[in-house]
């Protein structure tokens, strides 16, 4: 079966994965048992940050789930999970600020993140395509037939995965800046934050490594049945 082959290429995009997601769990769930001396919830951290950056017409808004924090770069609206937008721990404000962070570079035109929310529709297309293809594969042993359509797929996922992480990482380190320059966390609470989004990094880095081996597993499978 075509899924069998090169298997071997799924296992350290897995491992990490399921390593990120560990990191992840752990690191949160430690520091959002530790409160901010300044006693500042995410929501009013967020508002400070954005408020200062001369975007008060931002709203910040509530929303279910867990770590489903996100900006919304259409809407121009920022979106706090319950836990995050309410609590008053280091990971809830590091959280909060990773949002804003987004909406800093969105304000500055910070070109990787114009990128991405370019190719945000046709990636959306790619993922469903990609569900059908994967799907057609199983059900009637015939995925090579879609080789080609799923490389297509799979390097406009690849590309979105590697411009993911440049806004990732910056988005970060505008909201650690911040957070230190406006005096909403001191001392250790700094290296905290740093820690809950370094981790929360990790998994963005988990994603664009098992992009980039599901591609060149395909590009495997495609070259030996040219020989």
């Amino acid at each position: 079966m075509w899924y069998a082959d090169y298997w071997w290429l799924a296992i350290p995009g897995l491992l990490l994965g399921i390593y990120a997601q560990i990191k992840l769990s752990s690191t949160y769930n430690r520091y959002v048992r530790v409160p901010t001396s300044r006693g500042l919830t995410g929501a009013e951290a967020a508002r400070q940050i954005l408020d200062t950056a001369g975007l008060s017409n931002v709203p910040i808004g509530e929303v279910g789930g867990h770590l489903t924090d996100h900006y919304d770069p259409v809407k121009k609206e920022l979106f706090l999970s319950s836990e995050n937008y309410h609590g008053n721990s280091v990971a809830a404000v590091g959280v909060a600020a990773h949002e804003s962070g987004h909406a800093l570079q969105h304000k500055a035109a910070y070109k990787p993140l114009n990128i991405r929310m370019a190719m945000v529709p046709i990636t959306r297309i790619a993922t469903a395509a990609w569900q059908g293809i994967f799907l057609l594969g199983i059900l009637f042993n015939a995925f090579g037939r879609f080789l080609g359509i799923a490389i297509a797929i799979f390097v406009v996922l690849t590309v979105f995965q590697l411009i993911t992480l440049p806004v990732e990482f910056d988005a970060s380190r505008r909201a650690k800046a911040r957070l230190v320059e406006l005096g909403l966390v001191r001392g250790e609470e700094a290296q905290g934050v740093s820690k809950v989004l370094n981790a929360a990094a990790l998994t963005y880095v988990a994603a664009m490594v098992t992009s980039v081996l599901t591609l060149l597993q395909f590009l495997m499978l495609a070259r030996r049945r040219e020989n």
